[in-house]
């Protein structure tokens, strides 16, 4: 496994208490290349993980997070193009009116924010149990692609299959969907698990996602970013960069780390510590990226700076 190693010299604290992580797609990664055209530029925001419907250890606050998430996205200087949640938006229940009455749930405090563009894609805890099918009543199609500024974008689907299988047909939809494109066109992928074998044995992996990687090494310029995980992780198979988000109800620890994969336990003086989203900056190449992890605990949870490192 090609894991990003020795992180260095690109760091600046930010007052959010995050940190900006420059992706360079394809070699790119000497840095940002600034035009001073702010209209070539955009940026959208990663959510993941909200888990709306969880009570209880490790997060006694979990009725709140997912509208603190909200008003922190609403409160930025700036409003992002679009909005990406990158599933489990709800938590999983083998109820069936339950499980519709968490989706309602959720559109309702979501149609507060103040971005109107707004992508959906489901998790296991959304779609595993039903193979999609209450996911899709309430916000459409599992995969699917569309095209924003000169990047195009593709959703995959890698939670419905009970398996974490992504399928042989979604695999064709695929190709088919980037075939016509040339070879450095900038490519972003959306998934909920990793398509690489991250950590299986606690089921942080896709059954057949190597077929998906395997396809994607064909185009120079691709990113992946996912959820799944809980935590923020960066990671390379060949020239494709994998980055995992935070999740807005509890994390999980580093990968093996422990035997047992279990939610770091919850911190009364900083219960909103290892919950945050991603702000994604694209400047006018399309293949250079500023990635900025916001922490939902605010300003007052500004870290000391830790090696960050382009790659």
């Amino acid at each position: 496994m090609n894991e990003l190693k020795g992180r260095r010299d690109f760091i600046k604290l930010l007052g959010f208490g995050g940190v900006v992580f420059a992706s360079g797609l394809a070699g790119c990664a000497n840095g940002l290349r600034k035009s001073g055209r702010q209209e070539d530029d955009f940026f959208f925001v990663q959510l993941s993980d909200t888990h709306w419907g969880f009570k209880g250890p490790p997060n006694p606050e979990a009725a709140n997070t997912l509208r603190q998430a909200v008003q922190a996205v609403n409160a930025l200087p700036r409003q992002p193009d679009f909005i990406v949640f990158t599933g489990d938006l709800t938590h999983t229940t083998d109820d069936e009116a339950e499980r519709h009455k968490r989706m309602r749930e959720f559109k309702l405090i979501v149609a507060d924010l103040k971005t109107p563009v707004q992508r959906y894609m489901p998790g296991e805890h959304d779609a595993s149990l039903d193979q999609g099918k209450a996911f899709q009543e309430h916000f459409g199609a599992t995969h699917y692609s569309f095209d924003h500024k000169g990047i195009h974008f593709a959703v995959i689907d890698n939670v419905s299959d009970p398996q974490a299988a992504i399928g042989d047909a979604q695999i064709d939809w695929l190709l088919s969907d980037l075939k016509p494109l040339p070879s450095d066109a900038p490519i972003v992928v959306f998934t909920h698990r990793p398509l690489f074998d991250l950590a299986p044995q606690w089921d942080w992996a896709t059954k057949d996602g190597s077929k998906a990687i395997d396809l994607l090494q064909h185009w120079k310029n691709v990113t992946v970013f996912y959820g799944h995980i809980h935590q923020e992780h960066h990671f390379k198979t060949g020239a494709i960069a994998h980055h995992a988000a935070q999740s807005l109800i509890f994390p999980l620890p580093a990968p093996l780390s422990q035997p047992k994969r279990t939610p770091v336990p919850w911190d009364p003086a900083h219960p909103r510590r290892g919950l945050g989203f991603r702000e994604i900056s694209v400047d006018e190449s399309r293949v250079v990226f500023t990635l900025k992890e916001d922490s939902l605990e605010g300003t007052a949870a500004v870290q000391p700076a830790a090696a960050i490192g382009t790659y």
